[in-house]
């Protein structure tokens, strides 16, 4: 009911609450949320396609309507080759996307699990202090305030696609689509769409991410956070000696 389809209609079929969405040679497909957010919670059970899917990627996302000048936050999952693990890459863009100067926050991660096996609820939770990306109600990044000019604070919508990013997604460009294994198929069920709608009142409370209703995570969040991060983040654009870190001050 919050959704609608953006892009690929025909690659998109819903059953029983449940979106599939598809990537063949002759196209991907989207969904958008009917409104935008201010802030709020969204998320997501997804299932991966298992097998070669280099090349591929399945996203869940808060997005700015127009190209160029806009704010974002993704949840990506970058395909691979069958003898390695899907990579999730979440990403915060701050009025600089499409504008030839893309200055990308990415961190990666592996899982701790086999994200074809099953459905998994993956989440970003959007306040005006900080966005955290969760995986499993375990919270695996947070990115906090520091300045409003390293913060996205534009309305945004939620957007979910599978499309083919083969210059990039595996490897760095390494491995690309092979249609020699369409479809490629994406699963989503449990949307979760919880905020402050963009026009709404501006008494609005976004969720909280701590069981307590309090700001910030619990010690037990901290602590399972501390556990991804040490055990499973694969890259942070902060540890990137080949990045130019004076366009993100927040590291």
């Amino acid at each position: 009911q919050g959704f609608r389809n953006l892009w690929g209609p025909q690659h998109q079929r819903i059953d029983q609450g449940s979106l599939t969405i598809w990537l063949d040679k002759s196209s991907g497909s989207g969904f958008k949320s009917l409104r935008p957010y201010q802030s709020g919670y969204f998320g997501a059970a997804i299932k991966l396609q298992p097998g070669y899917t280099a090349g591929v990627i399945t996203s869940f996302s808060n997005n700015e309507d127009h190209p160029g000048n806009h704010d974002e936050i993704d949840i990506e999952f970058l395909g691979t080759t069958p003898d390695k693990p899907y990579t999730l890459q979440t990403n915060v863009y701050i009025r600089g996307t499409g504008d030839g100067n893309i200055i990308g926050r990415e961190m990666r991660f592996h899982l701790w699990f086999d994200p074809t096996q099953d459905y998994h609820n993956y989440a970003i939770l959007w306040t005006p202090s900080e966005i955290m990306f969760f995986v499993d109600d375990v919270p695996i990044r947070r990115y906090p305030r520091k300045s409003d000019a390293t913060f996205p604070t534009r309305p945004m919508w939620v957007y979910g696609s599978i499309w083919d990013a083969s210059s990039w997604a595996t490897e760095n460009g390494k491995y690309k689509a092979d249609y020699n294994y369409q479809p490629f198929i994406a699963r989503y069920t449990n949307f979760k769409l919880s905020g402050c709608n963009a026009d709404g009142p501006t008494s609005c409370r976004p969720p909280s991410a701590s069981p307590s209703g309090s700001d910030g995570l619990s010690q037990q969040q901290a602590s399972a956070m501390n556990w991804v991060q040490g055990n499973y983040l694969v890259y942070d654009y902060c540890h990137d000696s080949k990045r130019d870190h004076t366009q993100t001050p927040e590291c």
